[in-house]
């Protein structure tokens, strides 16, 4: 197990209900809910500031490929007509 460290918080009323819910259903402590729900924040954080510079590559590729393909119809399309 890893060294805790102590933190003093002040948390809304409406938010030390929803932590004695869940202590309630899950069991637990409150402190664990609460080291639960910031490392899911920190997760959350994490995965939304990842470098999507390799998605929007991917993603100009696929519409080149989609216009290159509309491009390549209408010739066909073109060239029925006038045969």
């Amino acid at each position: 197990m890893t060294a805790k460290i102590r933190k003093q918080i002040y948390i809304e009323a409406d938010q030390d209900v929803l932590i004695k819910q869940l202590v309630h259903q899950k069991g637990g402590s409150e402190a664990e809910i609460i080291r639960q729900a910031i490392a899911f924040n920190i997760f959350i954080f994490s995965v939304s500031t990842l470098d999507l510079s390799a998605w929007e590559q991917e993603r100009a590729f696929i519409q080149n490929l989609i216009s290159s393909r509309t491009d390549t119809r209408s010739a066909n399309l073109a060239a029925r007509r006038f045969t």
